[in-house]
């Protein structure tokens, strides 16, 4: 493995870094160049080596949303590893600021264990800090939207470092300026959070609330609907687990699609038939649809295989990598569940992985038909 050290710092740019065993899904090519950043100092020194190369650049964290290529990546992978969490009071509430590579799982159990409200229902999630933005993370009925008052990043178009706060970021659903609208731009260096001492915990998910109401005399805290959450994505294989062969896999593989209501009423007549369908108004008039639904519905039952690749046992969002798969195979599979659902419903499923070497996009590719 070639190492090179680059300018006057401390950043190491190795070559030929494989990806597969950094990645959750398990399969993929290498990284034609590797760096591990602890600062933001190495961050712009990898950075600067890249744009001297001419390299494309993306930014590794705990591999739990990404899909690369068999032939890899043809870039640079910088993976993010700056720590540290610092705090401060503000009113009633505590600003809390959480370096990119810390671990998100375990920020959201200390943040819980000093009793601060506003991330236990996102307990149990894979992956670092600094992708919670990116994706608008959300689980059981919280994003980290609503806790967000500051992105600080590296902004590659400026060269400087800038801070952007929560309405700049334009979350959505699952999205962000980071990742859709200028997808290449920033790269996130902290986060920060407004939480609140000693709130009550946010109960507002049907499965979490049924869970509690059917056991009336356990208390409502924090630490239990931590554990609780937990449980149930457990149940789903939703949670990274070794011995688990449902685990090997990027979490919820498509997006919930929300329709336009014109575009839900076709919807609707295309599943007559179906008994009761799971929709979700939104605020601004439109319906969210449940992906796991749809690709049920549409003759994808859970536990399907083509063979190294299929559908979790527990969870139609999940597709798994088992022994022997590639990326290729991955691809294949997921562009047969898209194709079944838009020919069953009329509705195209957007992919919540990035893909990393399959070509200038980084959603799922398109094959010859949605």
């Amino acid at each position: 493995m070639q190492l090179t050290h680059y300018g006057d710092g401390s950043v190491k740019i190795e070559a030929k870094v494989e990806l597969a065993s950094r990645s959750t899904l398990g399969v993929g090519g290498s990284a034609s160049h590797f760096a591990q950043v602890t600062s933001e100092a190495e961050l712009t020194e990898a950075l600067n080596w890249a744009d001297a190369q001419k390299l494309d650049v993306r930014v590794l964290g705990g591999g739990s949303n990404i899909v690369v290529a068999d032939a890899g990546f043809a870039g640079l992978v910088i993976e993010m590893a700056l720590r540290g969490v610092r705090e401060c009071a503000d009113g009633t509430a505590v600003e809390v600021t959480a370096a990119a590579g810390e671990p998100w799982d375990g920020f959201v159990a200390a943040m819980i264990s000093r009793g601060y409200q506003g991330l236990e229902c996102l307990s149990g999630i894979p992956g670092r800090v600094g992708a919670t933005p990116i994706q608008n993370v959300g689980a059981y009925g919280q994003e980290v939207s609503e806790t967000i008052t500051r992105v600080t990043a590296f902004d590659r178009a400026s060269g400087e470092r800038v801070n952007l706060r929560g309405a700049e970021c334009r979350f959505s659903y699952r999205d962000s300026l980071f990742k859709s609208i200028e997808p290449d731009r920033f790269v996130v260096t902290e986060v920060c959070f407004r939480l609140h001492p000693n709130g009550a915990p946010a109960l507002r998910y049907a499965e979490l609330e049924r869970w509690f109401d059917a056991r009336p005399e356990t208390p409502r805290t924090l630490a239990q609907v931590r554990e609780t959450v937990i449980a149930l994505r457990r149940a789903k294989s939703m949670v990274l687990d070794a011995n688990d062969p449902n685990s090997r896999s990027c979490g919820s593989f498509f997006t919930n699609p929300i329709l336009s209501r014109d575009a839900f009423d076709e919807f609707s007549a295309r599943a007559t038939g179906e008994g009761h369908v799971p929709n979700f108004p939104q605020a601004d008039g439109r319906v969210k649809l449940s992906a796991g639904w749809l690709i049920e519905r549409a003759g994808f039952a859970r536990g399907t295989r083509a063979g190294s690749v299929g559908l979790s046992t527990q969870h139609a969002l999940a597709l798994i990598a088992h022994a022997g798969a590639r990326a290729e195979d991955v691809l294949r599979f997921a562009q047969t569940v898209r194709r079944g659902v838009h020919s069953r419903f009329g509705v195209r499923l957007e992919s919540e992985p990035v893909f990393w070497g399959f070509g200038a996009k980084s959603t799922l590719p398109d094959d010859d038909k949605p």
